[in-house]
């Protein structure tokens, strides 16, 4: 691989020390890039040419986070446009793994230390950039792991409430937030979301009269899907004022009243009068908390009949625990300030601790690969719409948030599965003998 450390314009000067930073910092990158620096300095790595530039504006970030060790700076910097990357995102979020797997030597460390003390520091420049405001995060959260049902709220809006017509411009028309489900890698995100209403619907087995919970219901697509076209009494609970407001109009729209209902409601807080036949959560059990899980899966116990069927879909880490590390810090400061994620196995666990057999696990780790570049190219195709909605620096967030997701379902690092449990029932045999009935029945308009 070749590399071009000398960069451009510098042939007839001394190196800078940010030029000494670049050249300590990229040796031995993997890819094709371009580095450009404030005064003018390009550096180029790899054979073929560039498919992405990082573009330092000023010299602080680099100073900053070479002399705090915290990678975090540089995305902040990014987020209030001090850095921009330019080109093709994936390839310069690879870098990534460059930089965990980047080795110095202890006189190398103290060389890039030095150099970071000697380059210059100058003032920002008075443009009215702002860094995007850090999530909610209690106290009880972050030393006891634990959190109110008012940490909750907050953490909920903060994701959630961002805009309606911000999210509408990059999800699919059915406003379906979670990995969709391809039949084939050239579906479009319409029909694979579609795909994916119907799969978790057929899972359930759901039968016209049935009444089905939907935990954390999102904008309400599932409920209008279940029963406007397999019959059921579908009821949602949310947190989200925005996703609530949402599916209320969806429901109307749709003349589904009679069949469909939602309100904001904390998960811990819902009683019903009689347990519902299925429950369903997609894309919810991530805010929980790994302390919570028990009262999580608990409550979805205790609030269906016996025999009846919950399907849980979520994210998992491949490491157990929810440990601090740049990713997670980004995750919490920015995105989920209540995410946490632990292996698939040990949420099993917690599950039947609850008391549910379990009777099918599916992963869908490639699904929501997929999902998260349509997603992000359709959020850069109509980013100056999206800068309407959200400031600059939460688009910038955003876009880099499902960029880096992308690729780390790609790596198998987080997978999603969806996991088929009954409520435990000597002598119940809730589901078919095959699986046959998934995939014989036809997908209904």
């Amino acid at each position: 691989m070749k590399n071009d450390l000398t960069g451009s314009g510098l042939a007839d000067r001394k190196p800078s020390p940010a030029a000494a930073i670049v050249r300590s910092l990229f040796q031995g990158c993997d890819g094709n890039l371009e580095v450009r620096l404030w005064d003018g300095a390009t550096f180029r790595f790899g054979a073929r040419p560039p498919e992405a530039a990082l573009v330092f504006h000023h010299p602080r970030p680099l100073r900053e986070a070479v002399l705090s060790g915290d990678p975090l700076r540089l995305l902040d910097a990014h987020f209030r446009g001090l850095i921009d990357i330019e080109g093709d995102i994936y390839a310069a979020l690879r870098l990534e793994r460059h930089f965990e797997s980047l080795k110095l030597s202890p006189f190398g460390k103290l060389s890039i230390l030095i150099q970071a003390l000697l380059q210059p520091d100058p003032a920002f420049p008075e443009d009215g950039r702002q860094r995007p405001a850090p999530a909610p995060r209690s106290l009880r959260r972050r030393w006891f792991g634990t959190s109110t049902k008012n940490d909750n709220r907050n953490a909920i809006a903060f994701h959630y409430d961002v805009s309606n017509d911000f999210y509408r411009l990059w999800l699919d028309r059915n406003m379906v937030y979670s990995c969709a489900y391809f039949e084939s890698a050239g579906d479009d995100l319409d029909e694979a979301q579609r795909n994916k209403l119907d799969h978790l619907c057929r899972k359930l087995r759901l039968k016209p009269g049935e009444r089905l919970l939907d935990i954390g219901c999102g904008w309400g697509a599932l409920i209008c899907r279940a029963a406007g076209h397999y019959g059921v009494r579908a009821h949602g609970i949310t947190l989200s004022r925005n996703q609530y407001e949402y599916a209320r109009q969806a429901i109307r729209e749709q003349g589904l009243e009679e069949r469909a209902t939602v309100e904001l409601r904390d998960y811990r807080d819902f009683r019903d009068n009689a347990p519902f036949d299925k429950i369903v959560s997609v894309g919810m059990f991530e805010h929980v908390g790994l302390k919570n899980l028990p009262l999580y899966f608990g409550t979805a116990h205790r609030l269906l009949r016996p025999g009846g069927l919950f399907l849980n879909h979520g994210i998992t880490h491949d490491r157990e625990g929810w440990r601090e590390t740049p990713s997670t810090r980004f995750i919490n400061r920015y995105v989920f300030p209540d995410g946490e994620l632990d292996t698939i196995g040990n949420v099993q666990r917690v599950m039947e601790r609850c008391g549910f057999e379990i009777h099918d696990v599916e992963g869908l780790r490639p699904h929501y690969a997929l999902t998260l570049r349509h997603w992000v190219r359709r959020l850069e195709q109509r980013r100056q719409e999206a800068l309407r909605y959200v400031p600059e620096n939460v688009y910038r967030v955003w876009r880099l948030y499902m960029a880096v997701c992308a690729l780390h379902f790609e790596d198998g690092d987080i997978g999603v599965y969806q996991i088929l449990a009954s409520k435990r029932t000597p002598g119940a045999r809730p589901v078919p003998l095959t699986r046959r009935d998934l995939y014989d029945r036809p997908v209904s308009a």
